[in-house]
């Protein structure tokens, strides 16, 4: 048994599914750029406004003042071939390419009684897609074919004598030679050509005639030429329409990772890491590899994780063209250790880190490590491990003296001098004279390096109103803080 997944009117569906402007709106595709060029196909707003097939753009003008002329988009034809495709490996690893928007499947290895419930198991995943297909099973790939054209959305061929009599003749695709001849001796269906002897109308007509006679009968049998699923994982989109704003992109992007997360699952892959290129008008293409927290293959996740790096992204120019990258590897299957601490939401833990370096800018995100340094409050930021480890015990640390209530930021401060101990103290929380100062306790460092070099002099110092301060001064750039008080 066969089954045929079939795409109406193919090239303005890959149009429309990669277009959100378009959305209730008249629209249809003219063959070529010329002025003359016919209306191939329409959208049902654009036919019940009176746009036919053969017009040409002028003419489905006058009859729709709204109507949106476009041209077919060969990127947007491509990948909505590699969508149909994509669901069709998800119901059978025989499938056949066999014509652009046209895919047919041996589904003999599935029950009888399952066919149906599967196959039509596959239409949300295409409308998920942008896709709207119809679906046909027969005992032939060519009556599954015919089947698939008049399905709504499902039709299955049981007699097939009974199924092709009424069939209009067109349906087999006669030869333009042979289609004068026929109408000419009143035949109208495929019934009313089979009615007539095999070979009297070989004799008539010749090898063309006898394989017309033998597709309107249904005897035209063939193997099927399969193709093999994708080792690569990537979609590519360019436009004659520049995205401008990040809703265009963010639509092109939905429908991308949708159909490549469809094709890990089949391939029983998942995502390591993503590389979305952009081309601007001026040639420039921004790009970015975003490598996951883990191997994955959600769409969604796939999705959140570029438009995070879009939000920040800033360009000169429009953009003309997309190119999207998924690098696989096996997905990741394994036990989680009963004292293993682990995040529970990797991706999402991700995310929010990027959404936050977004705001913050980068380097200014990350856990904490304590510099090899005797300058205070010195640290670098390292990227978050994927698991804790255990808190190791430390021996108890017992304080000595008093303890430093440190403000952050340290509070700007302008502190007078009486010879060189300071005598009183302003802030914008802060006014008083100072009655007992010690210090200053000077320490440095990274003098080796000019860059990072520091020098700073501290004092504690009791104020005349109450409390013990830490102020703080630092040498180079010859300014005064409080940094803290003493509980």
């Amino acid at each position: 048994m066969f089954a045929v997944l079939h795409l109406a009117d193919f090239p303005l569906q890959a149009l429309l599914r990669t277009r959100a402007d378009l959305d209730r709106q008249p629209v249809a595709l003219l063959g070529d750029a010329r002025r003359e060029a016919p209306v191939i196909a329409c959208n049902p707003l654009a036919r019940s406004a009176g746009v036919e097939l053969g017009l040409t753009g002028p003419q489905a003008l006058a009859r729709c003042a709204g109507l949106t002329l476009c041209l077919s988009v060969p990127t947007a034809e491509a990948d909505a071939q590699a969508a149909l495709l994509s669901v069709a490996f998800s119901l059978s690893p025989t499938v056949e390419a066999t014509s652009p928007g046209v895919v047919t499947l041996d589904v003999s290895g599935h029950r009888a009684d399952e066919r149906e419930s599967r196959l039509c198991g596959a239409m949300p995943r295409l409308v998920a897609l942008g896709l709207q297909a119809t679906v046909g099973l027969a005992a032939t790939p060519l009556l599954a074919q015919y089947a698939a054209r008049l399905a709504e959305p499902f039709l299955a061929v049981e007699n097939h004598r009974t199924f092709l009599a009424p069939l209009p003749l067109a349906t087999a695709d006669p030869p333009a030679a042979v289609w004068p001849i026929l109408t000419g001796w009143g035949l109208r269906t495929l019934g009313d050509l089979t009615d007539l002897s095999k070979a009297d109308i070989a004799q008539r007509l010749g090898p063309a005639g006898l394989a017309l006679w033998e597709r309107a009968a249904g005897q035209t049998n063939r193997p099927l030429h399969p193709v093999v699923p994708a080792h690569s994982f990537s979609a590519s989109y360019e436009t004659e329409h520049e995205f401008e704003t990040i809703e265009p992109i963010l639509f092109v992007l939905r429908r991308f990772v949708d159909r490549l997360a469809l094709d890990l699952a089949n391939a029983a892959l998942a995502a390591a890491a993503l590389t979305l290129t952009l081309t601007c008008t001026d040639e420039t293409t921004p790009s970015r590899r975003i490598r996951l927290p883990e191997p994955s293959t959600s769409a969604d996740i796939f999705f959140r994780t570029l438009y995070t790096w879009l939000e920040s992204l800033r360009t000169d120019n429009a953009i003309k063209r997309l190119h999207l990258e998924i690098e696989p590897v096996r997905a990741l299957v394994r036990q989680q250790g009963l004292f293993e601490n682990t995040l529970v939401d990797a991706h999402g833990f991700a995310d929010t880190l990027a959404r936050a370096t977004a705001i913050v800018g980068s380097g200014r995100v990350g856990t904490p490590f304590l510099e090899d340094s005797h300058r205070p409050d010195a640290f670098t930021l390292a990227a978050p491990a994927d698991t804790l480890s255990p808190i190791e015990p430390t021996a108890p640390f017992w304080l000595r003296g008093l303890s430093l209530r440190r403000f952050r930021p340290p509070l700007p401060a302008h502190v007078a001098l009486t010879g060189a101990s300071p005598s009183s103290v302003w802030t914008n929380e802060l006014h008083a004279v100072v009655a007992v100062a010690h210090g200053p306790y000077r320490i440095s460092g990274d003098w080796w390096e000019r860059a990072r070099e520091w020098e700073r002099d501290e004092w504690d110092v009791e104020l005349v109103d109450g409390g013990v301060y830490r102020l703080v001064h630092e040498t180079p750039a010859k300014a005064w803080y409080v940094e803290g008080e003493y509980d």
